[in-house]
């Protein structure tokens, strides 16, 4: 059996996440029973929310175990198997962890499903056909419902969610309005995504400017929003909510160190009556199937165009992990392994 290099959680952050919280090892990968597979993963997902998950505080989730291998989605190649569902040379998606090889009991509900890469590259799995497309698909369709002709905003819009909500909101005769940092992320976000106008957050220094650039942007206020990052964009965007407005709140990654983060204008909320919905995606297999489907086609079509920053090697992921908290990324962040 391969030897497999995985990335474990040595130690808890305080305060920023640091490379030294993680650890290399080797380990030899175990013999597979009866209904088993061995998957060799091609690609690994690094996500915003994996940053919460190294703190050990109560939350939806449990902690990342110290001395085990980070949790997190993966994209491979079944390379043996033991369950007649599945055979060499399958490609699937699952929840393998920061390592290169990893064994799974596909009867177990969600462990590990085929995917087709006839139309849609593999990576694209695990960013716009995956966990991050049907999570901007669940924000939009469920908590905002959007209808055509209102505007529909979202933070870090050029990110992994943000460039499937841009694809969705437009599929659904919205104009859609994109919060990212810096030129090059906005001019993408037009010109690439989609997005009627997006808005570089690092040309304001507080909400207050922020809101006056919303207030350009969307001239007819703002319907819908999507929160990835909260913080001073969640303050600015609350200044230009209507009445009646839906906020979906999927991210606060402006908080994933630890610090509070204070609300300044909580009273809109109440004058604006508006609805906020926090929720987590895996709570809502249902929607998956018609999620999926629908991001597919977008993809396959060619009306979404996600873009890809990757990261070469297992021993890479912390470092961009690290980078992905501080926004160095460019669309959906991987880690490519073979």
């Amino acid at each position: 059996m391969p030897v497999n290099k995985q990335i474990h959680l040595d130690n808890r952050p305080t305060g920023e996440a640091v490379a030294s919280n993680f650890k290399l090892v080797s380990s030899d990968t175990p013999a597979l029973q009866d209904g088993q597979v061995l998957v060799r993963h091609h690609f690994m997902s690094l996500d915003p929310y994996m940053r919460g998950r190294m703190n050990d505080a109560k939350s939806y989730a449990q902690p990342q175990a110290l001395g085990q291998v980070m949790g997190g989605g993966t994209a491979g190649e079944v390379v043996e198997s033991k369950n007649p569902k599945f055979a060499v040379g399958d490609k699937v998606v699952g929840m393998g962890g920061w390592q290169e090889y990893s064994v799974v009991d596909p009867n177990q509900p969600g462990a590990l499903r085929k995917v087709d890469t006839t139309h849609v590259p593999l990576s694209h799995y695990l960013g716009a056909v995956g966990m991050p497309g049907v999570t901007a698909w669940y924000g939009l369709v469920k908590i905002i419902e959007p209808k055509a002709g209102q505007t529909m905003v979202i933070s870090a819009a050029t990110g992994a969610v943000g460039s499937a909500f841009g694809a969705l909101a437009k599929a659904r005769g919205c104009r859609a309005v994109g919060i990212a940092g810096g030129p090059d992320k906005c001019k993408y976000a037009v010109d690439e995504l989609g997005f009627d106008a997006c808005i570089d957050y690092k040309q304001h220094k507080d909400a207050a400017s922020l809101s006056k650039a919303l207030k350009e942007a969307c001239p007819d206020g703002i319907d819908g929003y999507f929160e990835n990052v909260g913080g001073m964009i969640l303050d600015a965007v609350l200044t230009r909510m209507n009445a009646f407005g839906r906020i979906a709140l999927c991210g606060m990654i402006a908080g994933y160190d630890g610090q509070p983060l204070p609300m300044t204008y909580p009273q809109l909320i109440l004058t604006n009556r508006l609805k906020i919905e926090g929720f987590i995606v895996s709570e809502h297999m249902e929607v998956w199937p018609d999620a999926l489907k629908e991001l597919g086609m977008l993809v396959g079509t060619g009306k979404l165009k996600p873009r890809e920053t990757i990261a070469q090697g297992v021993a890479a992921a912390p470092e961009a992990f690290l980078g992905l908290l501080k926004g160095k990324n460019f669309g959906k962040q991987l880690v490519k392994l073979i």
